[in-house]
Order: C-alpha cells, then sequence, then structure tokens
C-alpha cells in the first residue's frame, strides 16, 4: 500500500504528513526574523489540519533557519491544548549551536513536559520519529 503524502507549503516554511509522521521545514535565513504570533496560529493550523486528529510524532528541521521567536509565540505553542493532543514526540534536525540552545531555552523554561531530541543527523531525526511512532501504536 502507498502512502499519500499530504503538504502544505506556508510562506517559507512546508508541512507535510508522510507515514504517520508530521514534517516541518522551516527556511528563514534573515537572522533578525522573528517567529510571530500570527505565523504560529497560522502554523498551528496547518499542523491541525495535516494530523486530522490523528497523534503524531514531528520532525523540524531548522538547519536552514536563523532568527528567534517572540515571548508572545513561545507562550501560544507552550499552551495550545490542540497540538499538545496531537503530537507524540519532537524531533528537532538543527546545525546551529545558537539554534540548539534556542530550542533547549523554550523547552526548559515553557514546554519542559514533551519529549524532544535535537539532532544534528536527518536520519537520526527520523529514526527517532519512526520509534516514537511505533511505540505509541
Amino acid at each position: 500500500m502507498t502512502s499519500v503524502i499530504k503538504s502544505l507549503q506556508l510562506d517559507q516554511s512546508k508541512f507535510w504528513i508522510d507515514n504517520g509522521i508530521l514534517f516541518c521545514e522551516i527556511r528563514h535565513l534573515d537572522s533578525h526574523r522573528y517567529l510571530n504570533t500570527e505565523t504560529l496560529e497560522t502554523y498551528l493550523k496547518a499542523v491541525n489540519t495535516l494530523c486530522e486528529g490523528k497523534k503524531v510524532p514531528i520532525l523540524i528541521d531548522l538547519r536552514n533557519t536563523e532568527g528567534t521567536f517572540s515571548i508572545n509565540a513561545a507562550k501560544t505553542l507552550a499552551t495550545s491544548l490542540e497540538f499538545h493532543n496531537l503530537i507524540i514526540s519532537e524531533a528537532y534536525v538543527v546545525n546551529s549551536l545558537k539554534m540548539k540552545l534556542l530550542i533547549n531555552s523554550y523547552k526548559r523554561i515553557y514546554e519542559p513536559l514533551k519529549p524532544f531530541i535535537i539532532f544534528d543527523n536527518y536520519n537520526d531525526a527520523l529514526n527517532y520519529s519512526i520509534e516514537a511512532k511505533n511505540m505509541h501504536n
């Protein structure tokens, strides 16, 4: 059986679901760019649409990303019940110390309960997501 890949392109970000894993690739190369609440809410709607009520792991590729997020966006993500009810684990792929520190700070301050791991290798993040999906099922 072949899986159907559903995807949504939003500005410089792409979301898709394949084989029970939600993928997010964000490409923002402007180091002065902030993820604001409005953009985050658009992303959360995309997640909700793609997941169709099913719990999935998410793999977030931030290798081509600079910038940060606003405090309000961090709080919105941390308190989104819809997001937390759909996402069983988070795998981040980064290639900079800055992005790794940003994610660790966010998780420590705003959302310390959801399982997550930061990877510098995409395949390792994918394997983690597959294992999380299999354990959940």
